[in-house]
């Protein structure tokens, strides 16, 4: 860039140091239109010869106006050596254009066309003077100012500047470079300017250039069009030249302006190609372009930048491109050969719209040289013509102005003798804009002489006319032209003088011979309806590659789903690293620039690209350890129950009825309930599962060990009421008061719920804090110091159980019952105890399982230490159930 920029800064100078120059050749022409009244001096003369005329080649026609055209109908340019010891010569021109001089002939076709029409100026004859600028600025500017100034050798005094002026429009330049120099000029004097080929986007401001308008779209046009055919391929990594000029520099800038601001690609290098012979700079180029990863290769250039580019091309063997050319040279015969084809294989690019004029190839066939007519220097541009394709002479040609050698002319030679693309009208494009802007030109005078007095649209509401016709007064009808061309076409113009964007979009099909042929797979047009529109027949397309399909040219492969872009450090924004997206975020769209957090309820496939449901974890029924939860609960609820049909079976016998029998049902079914709370751990939380799950716990275990610690109260009761005065403390321990103190007891635990539940409820609860792709459902406590109560009461009353229990372990009967009681009551303290630090470090569905497994195992614990020897002795020992025995009276093994 910082290249372009110098070449910018040099640009800046040029051209101001030409405008100041023009300017003031421009005064010195005018001047003498300016001042009358010097006629009647003594000290001039009423007549002045001007400073000097500008030897150009062109065509002339007289008319009641006059239109003026600038055309490049030779390649090459000499300029003389300004040494200044004597008059300098005129620049002299080699090289013979025949594309040139063809687009000058539809000028003059069109003209002619007019003229013959009824519906179009029916009352005014058009005429023309056309230049040969040589595809050279500086004969370009003395083309320019002839035709405004005019070429009168004399210009007389005493006369009035009233009239016609020379021209009153002119169509060209084809180069942007020369369009805004001279539309730059002519700009100040509201002089239209119509061209046909120059696209540079700098030329649309109406600031600078109030007086250019074209047939041509816009480079940004151009520019925003290719970058919809990388869109359309995919190819977000390409290199771009262009040429060293106002067209590739203004291009090269635009380019990088609409490729920033789409995204959607970068470019992997920007050269600039040197005008003239610069070998060591095409080589670097051409280097670059071959170790490039990029195998697309956009060209914003003329075709005399590409001719030492491709020769280096062929010369290092640079194969696997893919060219995408500009109009300015995809159109270019001089690459469709075979020796080429190789190296362009199948290039893609954007060229003017083509279009038809209907009686141009018979009026190409008709030209003759008229030796009355065209035989002077500045109307013999037909003559030069007829030299070059027939490779002769004629007697009165100026020397140095056509190739040497050759044959005498006659002027009879018949053009269809030769073979020459001058007759070719089958691809008409440069000519076709010619057309246009000679028709647009037309009309805009047709609508000024068609204005009614007193409703014209100028100062009083005046008219035009031909008398005082002012090229000021040409532009205002110019911008509002709009018609229709014969091929269809509409012709207008928006606010900054462009022409409506159209584009055919070109492709090099390869004959067998060898050879190239231009085909047209598709158009990119503009509508203030639907937009910008490209439109692309792929089957058409040529590709010259293994694959037959379109070359794959980016910097960095897609990113695909599941994974996002990030930048590599120094490098272009298409060059990119692909990392995976972390767990629970996704992608799902190619080259994700982030990756998106999934809901809370959901979770990254394995993927990463779309949101999966995460799976959900509780004890359930259906996996192996709620099964086996389950099982045991039942197991136990039945173990519970066979052992209470024993004893109500068995409820006579003195081993049941010992130490109250009615205790022993009330903890039998204390422990059924207790097996039984147990299955409110297992299955999905639901509210009512939370609220209920606890409580039941809760009071079930607190109606278990109350019967046990009124049991062992009984028990120790008994015992020191056998002994001498101790009869007046069994009356406290009757059966009334242990039923009441087991009431009393279970009550406090019920009100302890009953306030936990009101105050702070268990609620289901969704955690994601154990695992991020679960949801484990739990029941959150709501309140732990409700919890904790809940856990307090029944402890102290199982500590109050084993000491009043270990106190009476050594009673002297033979059937001790406290002594079971301690043994049970130690194994439920034991569980307990344990169960508290395995709670808290287990997480989700674990913590449900060692509750429940704590429930289970502290019942097993109180069913067999309990009951498990009194069933022994009532099944298995009957003898050892007896009165006698429970007594400790002897007996006998």
């Amino acid at each position: 860039m910082t290249g372009l920029r110098k070449r910018g800064e040099q640009k800046k100078v040029m051209w101001a140091y030409l405008d100041t120059k023009l300017l003031l050749h421009v005064f010195c022409l005018l001047l003498y239109l300016s001042f009358p009244s010097v006629a009647s001096s003594p000290l001039y003369p009423s007549s002045c010869r001007s400073q000097g005329q500008f030897s150009l080649s062109g065509m002339h026609k007289a008319g009641d106006v006059v239109l003026g055209g600038l055309f490049g109908m030779h390649f090459i340019s000499v300029f003389p050596d300004l040494s200044f010891t004597s008059e300098p010569q005129q620049p002299t021109c080699h090289s013979f254009d025949i594309l040139g001089f063809r687009q000058a002939q539809t000028m003059v076709f069109a003209i002619d066309e007019i003229n013959k029409s009824t519906n179009l100026l029916p009352n005014v004859t058009l005429g023309y003077s056309l230049y040969d600028i040589c595809v050279k600025l500086g004969i370009g500017f003395r083309a320019a100012l002839s035709l405004v100034s005019g070429q009168e050798e004399q210009f007389i005094l005493d006369k009035t500047c009233a009239g016609t002026p020379p021209v009153i429009g002119i169509v060209g330049d084809s180069s942007s470079t020369r369009s805004i120099a001279i539309s730059s000029v002519l700009g100040l004097y509201r002089v239209p300017m119509v061209s046909y080929f120059a696209t540079c986007s700098c030329l649309s401001n109406r600031e600078k250039f109030p007086s250019f308008f074209r047939t041509i779209p816009s480079d940004a046009f151009q520019v925003r069009a290719m970058i919809q055919i990388l869109n359309h391929f995919g190819w977000t990594w390409a290199g771009l030249l262009v040429s060293d000029d106002d067209y590739g520099l203004h291009a090269a800038q635009s380019f990088q302006s609409h490729l920033a601001h789409s995204g959607e690609g970068c470019l992997a290098y920007l050269e600039v190609l040197p005008w003239g012979d610069h070998p060591a700079e095409i080589r670097r180029i051409v280097n670059v372009m071959k170790k490039s990863t990029a195998r697309v290769v956009i060209v914003f250039a003329h075709e005399s930048h590409m001719v030492n580019l491709m020769e280096e091309v062929v010369r290092q063997n640079v194969t696997g491109l893919q060219w995408i050319a500009s109009e300015a040279w995809i159109a270019a015969t001089v690459f469709q050969n075979p020796n080429l084809m190789p190296y362009l294989p199948g290039i893609l690019g954007i060229a003017i719209r083509r279009g038809e004029i209907p009686g141009l190839g018979e009026f190409l066939q008709q030209i003759r040289p008229d030796q009355q007519h065209n035989n002077s220097y500045g109307n013999n541009i037909v003559k030069l013509f007829w030299e070059y394709t027939f490779q002769c002479r004629f007697t009165l040609a100026p020397a140095g102005l056509v190739e040497d050698g050759g044959t005498l002319c006659t002027g009879q030679e018949n053009l269809e003798d030769v073979e020459t693309e001058f007759l070719d009208v089958s691809n008409l494009r440069p000519e076709y804009n010619v057309y246009k802007a000679v028709y647009a030109l037309a009309y805009a005078l047709d609508d000024m002489l068609q204005c009614e007095p007193g409703r014209g649209p100028f100062s009083g509401h005046s008219c035009g006319n031909l008398q005082k016709l002012e090229p000021w007064q040409l532009l205002h009808y110019l911008q509002k032209v709009n018609f229709t061309t014969s091929f269809g076409d509409q012709v207008s113009f928006d606010e900054n003088g462009d022409a409506s964007p159209i584009y055919d979009i070109m492709n090099w099909l390869q004959l067998p011979d060898g050879r190239a042929k231009l085909q047209n797979v598709g158009k990119v047009k503009s509508s203030a309806y639907k937009g910008e529109e490209l439109i692309i027949n792929e089957d058409k397309i040529f590709w010259k590659f293994e694959t037959k399909k379109p070359p794959r040219s980016v910097c960095s492969e897609s990113c695909p789903p599941g994974t996002r872009m990030v930048r590599k450090k120094g490098k272009p924004v298409c060059c990119f690293d692909c990392i995976p997206c972390s767990e629970g975020k996704i992608s799902n769209k190619t080259d994700a620039m982030e990756c998106t957090s999934c809901p809370e309820d959901f979770w990254s496939n394995a993927q990463h690209d779309h949101c999966v449901p995460k799976k959900t974890e509780f004890l359930s029924y259906h996996e192996p350890l709620g099964i086996g939860l389950t099982v045991a609960s039942i197991f136990g609820t039945c173990a519970c129950a066979v052992v209470l049909c024993i004893f109500i079976y068995h409820r006579k016998t003195p081993v049941v009825r010992a130490n109250n029998s009615e205790l022993s049902f009330q903890l039998l079914l204390s422990l059924k309930l207790c097996y039984l709370c147990s299955l409110l751990f297992i299955g999905r939380p639901r509210l009512w599962t939370c609220q209920l799950r606890h409580a039941a716990f809760g009071i079930s275990f607190v109606l278990c060990v109350s019967c046990i610690l009124v049991k062992t109260m009984v028990v120790l009761a008994v015992f020191k009421a056998s002994k001498p005065g101790g009869g007046t403390k069994i009356k406290w321990f009757g059966v009334l008061q242990q039923r009441v103190t087991v009431v009393v007891l279970t009550a406090v635990q019920a009100v302890i719920c009953t306030v936990w539940i009101v105050s702070a409820s268990p609620t289901p609860h969704k955690n994601t804090k154990y695992h991020y792709d679960k949801i484990v459902y739990e029941c959150a406590v709501g309140s732990v110091v409700g919890f904790g109560v809940l856990l307090g009461y029944i402890g102290l009353l199982a500590i109050l159980s084993v000491l009043i229990a270990f106190k009476a372990r050594n009673l002297p009967d033979t059937f001790n019952e406290a002594k079971l009681i301690t043994f049970s009551m130690l194994i439920f303290c034991a569980v307990w105890v344990a169960f508290v630090p395995a709670y808290i470090s287990s997480p989700g569905k674990y913590a449900d399982a060692v509750e429940v497994f704590a429930i289970l195992a502290s019942s097993f614990g109180l069913l067999v230490a309990l009951f498990g020897p009194k069933c022994y002795i009532i099944l298995l020992r009957p003898e050892r159930n007896t009165k006698r025995a429970v007594m400790g009276r002897n007996i006998v093994s």
